[in-house]
């Protein structure tokens, strides 16, 4: 079998400034790839989609925040520590990005519908950002889009039967302007290290 630098349609030279060229745009390529922060999960065949209804009864899917980045985070508005630990990470994002803020959308998705009502998620969302909006569904529909996004949760019972609390997954799903998954986010992962992969998202 012939050499790659010994065709004898090709002088070795030639041969050898192809290759060096090919190595350099690989290597270009390489270097062109955003280093992100959070876990890159880029092309990822799960939390594609959602048909939710938001806190003021509007229908949403993620084909409505077009243009911005959108932050989805799963949790129920009784959490003790991890969901309001989270949402204010994510509203510290939101004032790091400055003028970009605006490009950012904080979605949180209740585990929890059977307590958490329209009323008291609106209310829970105001303490963090006006414009972060919780969504919901039919507790029947909740574990279709549990699955479409690999949340774990389970109910833990407690000493009466409306006193239960959730286990969770804690992580938040991070889309493009242009609504595909990129990014997932582990719990405290730092509003600084999460405001540099948003925007480097934006831009």
């Amino acid at each position: 079998m012939k050499s790659l630098f010994t065709s004898t349609s090709m002088p070795r030279r030639a041969w050898l400034v192809l290759a060096a060229v090919s190595i350099l745009a690989l290597v270009g390529c390489s270097e062109d790839k955003p280093k992100f922060n959070a876990i890159d999960i880029t092309g990822a065949e799960y939390a594609r989609e959602f048909q939710l209804t938001d806190h003021n009864g509007q229908p949403r899917s993620l084909k409505d925040f077009k243009g911005k980045v959108v932050v989805v985070f799963f949790g129920y508005t009784q959490c003790p520590d991890v969901c309001p630990t989270s949402m204010v990470e994510l509203a510290e994002v939101k004032k790091l990005l400055g003028p970009q803020g605006d490009k950012l959308q904080g979605l949180f998705v209740t585990l929890d519908p059977e307590r958490d009502r329209p009323a008291l998620l609106k209310a829970y969302m105001a303490n963090f950002d006006p414009s972060f909006l919780a969504l919901y569904t039919s507790v029947e529909k909740l574990p279709d889009v549990a699955k479409e996004f690999k949340i774990y949760y389970k109910k833990v019972d407690g000493p009466t039967p409306t006193s239960y609390t959730l286990d969770h997954s804690a992580g938040s799903y991070v889309f493009d302007p242009e609504g595909h998954v990129r990014l997932f986010l582990r719990y405290g992962s730092g509003a600084p290290g999460v405001a540099a992969d948003i925007k480097q998202l934006l831009n």
